[in-house]
């Protein structure tokens, strides 16, 4: 089993900055990716920036690409998504998702593909 839980959000003015946590515990050798997706009101839940844990590569959706930064502390148990030059349409709550690689995987952007979810934290955005 794997637990997550997500922390950093808030409101901010267009321009502003928030670093997201995702402080991850259990037995994290069974996640191989890290996510970030987000869920605005009435919206489907989708991927924001993912992380390979074995060899550190990322992946962004093209709305937050040259913005948002995902990366993994040197103790690989928190993952953090610093977010710049954030726009009103950011805003959405963020969840952090792991994964487990005895469920199957389709790609690192599919909610299908992770186990293991945190209740997410809002992040708002104001004009």
């Amino acid at each position: 089993q794997v637990q997550v839980v997500e922390s950093g959000g808030g409101s901010v003015q267009a321009g502003g900055s928030l670093r997201l946590s995702c402080a991850a515990s259990g037995a994290l050798y069974r996640s191989s990716y890290m996510a970030w997706f987000r869920q605005g009101p009435g919206k489907e839940r989708k991927g924001v920036a993912t992380l390979n844990r074995h060899n550190g590569t990322t992946f962004y959706a093209d709305s937050v690409k040259g913005r948002f930064t995902v990366s993994e502390d040197n103790a690989k148990t928190t993952v953090y998504l610093q977010m710049n030059s954030l726009k009103p349409e950011d805003t959405a709550m963020y969840y952090c998702a792991a994964s487990d690689h005895r469920t199957v995987w389709l790609d690192s952007v599919d909610v299908r593909s992770y186990k293991y979810w945190g209740q997410g934290t809002q992040v708002t955005v104001s004009s």
